[in-house]
């Protein structure tokens, strides 16, 4: 029987392991694991803001310019990878609950350590476990209670047994998380040090609370209310440093602030000692007259609001420093006095955005709402020098978090319309219009545009998990149909059979071996009772010529018809085309058993009879009430509704070629911009990678697939350059290290 569908080789599948899924989890325990990735990301968040201030203050007191480029190299590192860091760290954290209700069979016990395996453990290896002993210590010190607690209730809600040292939120998992996510990081030990040093006081400090928390959200869910925990210590504040011995209250405070300031004058002061080496250079010196009078930093803020409230909507042709001098200009000839600013915060600045400008990563509509932040960001800088040298400003993380959350948005998208466009246009109209010279708006903007995204975020991961359970159920039909497929062309190709019977098994049976081989699996009882019940079908119709097959026909069809009701009845078959197949069946079997009933005698010999009557020999008439037969020349291929299958590309790729390579070091959760012609690009992030069918799957950045590749594929389009890797590294740090490049650069050629 010929059909549709295009004919292709089916292989038998391999034999896998059956995978066991993660065990629910109850609704306390998800409650508990959500509120403490929560707080978990955002002490992490705060880690990587005071990252660059310690790593800074460290690097100035080094004592070689290699030790200090090593540095500032790890700080760049940091930088680059910092997202990738938060997310494999509360991925591991949600991974290790999700196996909580999963037993582990047959792991090896591990082996006790020996003083000859001990040798064999590099020095770096050493000082990062001795460090991390030393954190986890420290913490079951102060919290061997509530954690105790918390194992114990944790225990009651799971399948597995538990340990303080086991327990997902224990200091000892909190610590090999984050160090397996830092693995990326090709930095020094010194540097491991030191940042291993910022978790245990950022993350780590605050275990306490949290354990209180968790312990609280179990016992009003129920869990051992009868376990008493003594209430957490008060956190003490936070400082740059840990506190000294005896010191009096607040004196330790004063010293840090006092000390990180004069890290971050020290951090301008290295620019302007680059700008100044290069003017007259490398840069355009400035022509000052002798009794030119400086401006104070007042009247420039005043100069600078003039312009703000002036500044064009549209910045590509806006020059900031021209149009300075031209107000300059005129504030000079209006006094008779010369007046001249000191360019370098203004030059500074104007870099900056021309780097931000010039980056690929943000969308050109949205760089033209971000670039009309340059005089409210250069009075920030006038203000406030720690501008450009501390990571947490809150200007600076207010263009980070604009430049992330614009990461998805495309230049196709209805601006006037959409959420994001709106807010990153609110946020700019309200500096340019309110900001006179109080930086604290920033910190408001920040903490308001933060909230926003923070609920745009939650419901595009909702709609992104939709999205991958979705094709993860895809991807299980879709293995489900082909083990469908080589069980009916094993049966079925080549051999001739009944119409009914092919039709029966390909339109009707298939759904009732797929919906079982989806509850099931292959390996299962109900699977192999189902190939059985097709079996047996398939040789009810096959004609036999030994007289046992009587007996096996009549044994045999009772309970093969049972079966076969049974289960199309419960693939929920459409009952009238059923009971058309019954009728069919019945009377093909009737056929068969006809087969075996002794023939009549005959009273004369044909060639007797012919004679006798006069007629000639005719060649038998073909009975009317045969069955129709199909011989079955074409592998069967089972679709579902509106599903095409592709044919994987032919390309000849070798194992090591860089397309492929490229497609590898892809990871879930990195962004990338597809050329699908000439005007139209489509920005989209990889959600998922399916395995057991091989394909990439991407979304939008609300979280809705936007396209399906092959790996393949995806190597296909690497290689005539359709897909672009977007950077997702904080804008403004990005920023800052191409401008101190670019000036030490200029400063080594100009030499």
């Amino acid at each position: 029987m010929r059909t549709d569908a295009k004919v292709v080789h089916l292989k038998a599948a391999p034999e896998q392991k059956p995978t066991s899924p993660a065990g629910r989890l109850p609704v306390a325990l998800i409650s508990v694991r959500d509120k403490a990735a929560q707080q978990l990301r955002l002490a992490l968040q705060t880690l990587f803001d005071n990252a660059d201030d310690s790593l800074f203050e460290i690097a100035d007191r080094a004592t070689s310019n290699a030790e200090q480029n090593a540095f500032f190299e790890a700080m760049r590192e940091l930088r680059m990878k910092r997202r990738s860091i938060e997310r494999g760290f509360l991925q591991q954290i949600f991974e290790s609950f999700s196996r909580l209700n999963q037993y582990e069979i047959g792991r090896p016990a591990e082996s006790e350590a020996s003083f000859e395996s001990l040798a064999l453990v590099q020095n770096d290896e050493l000082e990062e476990s001795v460090a991390v002993d030393t954190m986890v210590t420290k913490v079951m010190n102060r919290a061997t209670q509530p954690l105790s607690h918390l194992t114990t209730r944790m225990n009651a809600l799971v399948s597995r047994k538990l340990e303080d040292k086991s327990n997902p939120l224990g200091p000892q998992q909190l610590c090999e998380f984050f160090l397996e996510a830092c693995r990326c990081l090709s930095v020094d030990i010194k540097v491991k040090l030191i940042i291993l040093k910022l978790f245990e006081r950022y993350v780590l400090t605050d275990l306490d609370q949290l354990y209180a928390e968790s312990n609280q959200t179990l016992v009003v869910a129920g869990v051992l209310p009868e376990l008493q925990s003594t209430p957490p210590r008060r956190p003490q504040a936070r400082t740059g440093h840990a506190p000294a011995g005896n010191s009096a209250p607040g004196t330790h405070a004063t010293d840090s602030a006092r000390q990180a300031d004069e890290g971050y004058q020290e951090a301008f002061s290295t620019l302007h000692a680059l700008l100044s080496e290069l003017r007259g250079s490398a840069l355009p010196a400035r022509n000052v007259p002798s009794d030119a009078i400086p401006i104070s930093s007042n009247d420039l803020m005043r100069l600078l609001s003039h312009m703000q409230t002036r500044a064009p909507q549209q910045i590509d042709d806006f020059d900031l420093q021209a149009q300075l001098e031209q107000l300059l200009h005129r504030v000079s000839a209006k006094s008779g006095k010369s007046r001249v600013v000191d360019e370098d915060v203004i030059n500074l600045v104007s870099m900056l955005f021309e780097f931000i400008l010039d980056d690929r990563t943000l969308p050109d509509s949205l760089k033209a709402l971000i670039g009309r932040l340059q005089i409210p960001v250069l009075k920030v800088a006038v203000l406030d020098k720690t501008f450009f040298s501390r990571g947490s400003h809150p200007a600076r993380r207010l263009l980070n978090e604009i430049a992330s959350a614009s990461m998805g948005w495309g230049d196709q998208d209805e601006a006037q319309r959409d959420s994001l466009y709106q807010k990153i246009e609110q946020v700019v109209s309200r500096l340019l219009n309110d900001f006179v010279d109080d930086p604290a708006i920033f910190s408001e903007l920040l903490a308001d545009f933060l909230a926003f995204t923070g609920d745009e975020r939650r419901r595009s991961e909702l709609l992104e998990q939709r999205t991958r359970d979705a094709e993860e159920g895809r991807a299980k039909a879709e293995m489900a149909r082909q083990e469908v497929e080589h069980a009916l062309n094993q049966r079925l190709l080549g051999k001739t059979l009944p119409e009914v019977v092919v039709r029966l098994l390909q339109e009707a049976w298939s759904k009732v071996l797929l919906l079982t081989c989806l509850k099931y699996g292959t390996q299962s009882e109900q699977w192999q009772a189902a190939l059985a019940t097709m079996d047996d079908l398939i040789w009810s119709v096959t004609p036999h010529d030994d007289p046992s097959s009587r007996a096996r026909l009549l044994d045999v069809v009772p309970s093969l018809l049972k079966n076969l009701r049974e289960g199309l009845v419960s693939a929920a078959f459409d009952p009238f085309s059923t009971s058309d197949f019954f009728t069919q069946l019945e009377a093909l079997h009737v056929q068969t058993l006809q087969q075996f009933a002794p023939k009549p005698a005959e009273a004369l010999s044909p060639k007797e009879d012919s004679t006798s009557t006069g007629e000639q020999p005719t060649e038998q008439v073909e009975d009317a009430s045969a069955p129709a037969m199909v011989e079955v020349v074409e592998e069967i291929v089972l679709l579902a509704p509106g599903e095409s299958r592709e044919e994987e590309p032919e390309v000849d790729l070798e194992a090591n070629d860089d397309a492929l390579t490229a497609v590898d070091n892809l990871r879930v959760g990195s962004w990338v911009e597809f050329q699908e012609d000439e005007e139209h690009k489509l920005r989209c992030k990889l959600a998922a990678i399916i395995k057991p069918t091989g394909k990439y799957i991407f979304v939008n950045r609300t979280g809705m697939k936007v396209l399906e590749k092959t790996r393949m594929g995806l190597a296909i389009e690497f290689r005539r350059g359709a897909i672009r890797l977007l950077n997702d590294a904080l804008l403004f740090d990005r920023a800052l290290e191409s401008v101190i490049g670019n000036l030490r650069s200029l400063k080594n050629n100009s030499r």
